[in-house]
């Protein structure tokens, strides 16, 4: 019985939502029901921060905490009094045990315990991120990959045969240069030695001449 009597007021409180707010999603903080108390751990990979890292929040979201109100609370506050878990002066404070908030715009949401025990410092706080409608999650940086690198791939087309060397040009005969023609007679001195021997007889005949006459 002490279970159903849990279920039941869990089950109204779905059902009431889902007519409020139509088709919008309903996230349960941490993941589970019971997610929102202090971690096992602040580093725990289910702590409420690293569930919040994982999930993409959209405008008209609505968010669901779960925790026994007789030593618990929600409380929505700025992102100055989350960093120093200040508990006073909160935007927002919701007692009820069954918490919902709609996301209404986007930007950051910050909630932390309001229990007395300091919760909030032991961990039990979370910051939900709305996307802008129009925003594209950016991927988280991962470990840069390295490419192996591959030697070359071997060329399957076959490498041109090497150059044939130069065939040598036959070599032509020797031809022995001819003898230099003798060099001709200048018929100038020919005919000057022929005038030479002609006038030496028209004188020698002269003088024979000459010497019979007298």
């Amino acid at each position: 019985m002490a279970s159903l009597i849990d279920i039941v007021p869990l089950m109204f409180l779905l059902v009431t939502t889902f007519y409020h707010f139509g088709e919008a999603r309903i996230i349960e903080v941490g993941g589970s029901l019971d997610a929102w108390k202090v971690p096992e751990s602040p580093n725990h990979t289910l702590s409420l921060s690293h569930w919040a890292e994982s999930v993409r929040f959209q405008v008209g979201d609505v968010l669901l905490f779960k925790y026994d109100s007789k030593m618990d609370s929600v409380l929505q506050v700025t992102e100055e009094n989350y960093v120093k878990c200040n508990t006073e002066k909160p935007l927002k404070e919701h007692k009820d045990g069954y918490t919902t908030v709609k996301l209404d715009v986007s930007g950051p949401y910050f909630f932390i315990s309001g229990a007395p025990s300091g919760n909030c410092a032991k961990g039990e706080k979370v910051t939900v991120v709305v996307q802008s409608p129009n925003h594209q999650p950016m991927p988280k940086p991962g470990p840069a990959a390295v490419t192996p690198t591959l030697p070359p791939k071997p060329s399957t087309t076959p490498a041109a045969p090497a150059p044939a060397p130069p065939t040598p040009s036959p070599k032509s005969p020797t031809s022995t240069p001819a003898p230099a023609p003798a060099p001709a007679k200048s018929s100038a001195v020919g005919l000057v030695a022929g005038n030479g021997i002609f006038w030496a007889l028209i004188v020698a005949f002269i003088g024979l001449v000459f010497v019979k006459g007298f």
